[in-house]
């Protein structure tokens, strides 16, 4: 028989478990992440599904070189379990954002495992960080975070690699689409002219040549050196198109093609995803994007 006193207690045990937040299964809460930017949460999502509650620093359409941290970043990170970086230079503020959050969670540099292409830019070292622009570096990244994600959230370590082996599907599938569309560009036509060189992945992985008179960062600035040599080449080369980048200042691009008469080919995603109502709402849909928009202005006219 169940005595008064025990009753109670039963009922106030019963009460305080349904409680919002109180639970004996803690591991049912997503796993808080933040990821440095747009194409890096684009993949956590990606292979963490409804098992992440996300927080994206720097957002669509915005430029990580230059950006500054906000106190609600730091109040995100402190609450954080797992922060994801780039790496390779690319987030300069990331010290100074973890030191003001106090974070105590993992860190994932996403980049592990990746043999950066060496470039001659002070600002980053010589080592080249919009490695996202490689499929095959793609595959890299999302095996990282799958990784990430199971070492904080053991429990749920099948769900993370089942989506992460499903998704590393489509990019293989991906790659092939992509392949297949670069190969009806002449090797002729394969001359790219961008603002600054975040583009050295893309050109390696499908056998374009890309130049521009920034460096690596949108934060350098061309010299009249640069400029001229550049306007040389599209004369000289007789190439029919130059392109814009999204989070990027359009105005030296925009002299350039003045210059030359060549045409502006379009707009290319290089730092950042566009909004999800845009043409590069996730990598996949960036790289479609992208590949299209080169073939499609330098491709000769019938």
């Amino acid at each position: 028989m169940i005595k008064p006193l025990d009753k109670w207690l039963l009922a106030a045990l019963l009460l305080l478990c349904s409680l919002p937040g109180f639970s004996d299964e803690q591991g049912d809460e997503p796993v808080r992440v933040v990821a440095s930017f747009s194409v890096l949460g684009d993949w956590v999502q990606q292979v963490g599904g409804e098992r992440v509650a996300l927080t994206t620093l720097v957002g669509a359409d915005a430029d990580a070189h230059i950006y500054q941290p906000t106190p609600g970043d730091a109040r995100a990170l402190s609450q954080a379990q797992l922060l994801v970086i780039n790496g390779l230079h690319f987030e300069g503020w990331v010290t100074r954002l973890h030191t003001a959050s106090g974070f105590s969670g993992h860190t994932l540099t996403a980049t592990d495992g990746i043999v950066p292409l060496v470039m001659h830019d002070d600002d980053h070292h010589g080592e080249d960080p919009h490695a996202w622009h490689s499929v095959a570096n793609a595959r890299v990244y999302v095996g990282n975070i799958r990784d990430a994600l199971i070492t904080v959230d053991p429990d749920h370590g099948a769900h993370y690699r089942q989506r992460a082996q499903d998704y590393l599907a489509q990019l293989e599938a991906l790659e092939e689409e992509l392949q297949d569309i670069v190969a009806s560009l002449p090797p002729e036509r394969r001359q790219v002219i961008t603002s600054h060189d975040a583009f050295g992945y893309l050109a390696q992985a499908y056998d374009l040549q890309f130049s521009a008179p920034k460096g690596l960062s949108t934060e350098a600035e061309a010299s009249a050196a640069d400029m001229a040599a550049i306007i040389r080449q599209i004369r000289e080369q007789q190439i029919p198109a130059v392109f814009l980048e999204s989070s990027s200042d359009t105005r030296l691009v925009r002299q350039i093609a003045r210059e030359t008469d060549a045409r502006i080919g379009g707009t290319l995603y290089a730092d950042a995803l566009s909004r999800d109502d845009g043409p590069a709402g996730t990598y996949q849909a960036m790289m479609r994007h992208n590949i299209h928009t080169l073939v499609q202005a330098l491709s000769p006219t019938p």
